[in-house]
């Protein structure tokens, strides 16, 4: 019974991805495999996220997809929350062992600009608007850790 807990315990963990979706671009962040570490992957055109998504899935073990939840100061839909619900509930029915959880996104992209001048990034680089995207989902990601036992 021991060697079966030892195994099971050796077993490579899926990740959690979060997702900042957005009109143009997306973020995309993930943890490594024991879900210790969240990391900033990359940004994906959004025309091409769901593409991106089988690929990326089929190559990597994914336990829980985060995806930003939008809401005005009042806690209504931002202009994208429509779009968004429907692209999360499009997600749970494609990915159904997929774990689809939802996390408030307010301030993540002032946040993300703010990590980008206490990184000491130069005025060029924070302009680059797929980074602050991929930062964004980074925050997201461990908001997400942070309230979550794993």
């Amino acid at each position: 019974m021991q060697t079966a807990s030892l195994f099971l315990f050796l077993q490579p963990m899926g990740r959690i991805m979060a997702i900042d979706y957005g009109k143009k671009r997306t973020g995309i962040a993930v943890t490594d495999p024991m879900k210790i570490i969240a990391s900033g992957l990359c940004t994906v055109e959004t025309k091409v996220l769901g593409a991106w998504l089988k690929d990326y899935l089929n190559k990597e073990p994914v336990d829980t997809i985060v995806v930003g939840e939008p809401k005005q100061m009042d806690y209504t839909d931002s202009e994208l929350g429509g779009v968004i619900t429907a692209f999360a509930n499009a997600l749970q029915i494609q990915y159904p062992a997929i774990n689809i959880e939802r996390v408030d996104e307010r301030f993540t992209s002032k946040m993300a600009f703010q990590t980008m001048i206490d990184s000491g990034l130069n005025k060029r680089q924070r302009r680059n608007k797929a980074l602050v995207d991929e930062i964004a989902a980074t925050i997201i990601l461990q908001s997400f850790m942070d309230r979550k036992p794993y």
